[in-house]
């Protein structure tokens, strides 16, 4: 995992875990993915950002849901 490459500075978008170098959130990424959009797609729009930010920031979501106890939920 490249998780590293993700840090969180109270001083950047309000603490949230941002890829290292932007302020490009985590929380941001997954949105991004999550409604379609490419690796290329996001790459495109944010110059500064690398594809293995984008892993990083999949890599950093993984390992902290696997460290949170999730409650079943109904559908939305």
């Amino acid at each position: 995992m490249n998780s590293s490459r993700i840090v969180s500075h109270p001083d950047i978008m309000l603490g949230k875990p941002v890829v290292e170098g932007t302020r490009i959130t985590v929380e941001y990424l997954l949105e991004e993915l999550a409604h379609g959009q490419s690796f290329d797609a996001i790459l495109k729009s944010h110059p500064r950002l690398t594809r293995d930010g984008i892993q990083a920031a999949l890599d950093y979501a993984v390992r902290v849901l696997r460290l949170d106890v999730v409650d079943p939920i109904e559908a939305l």
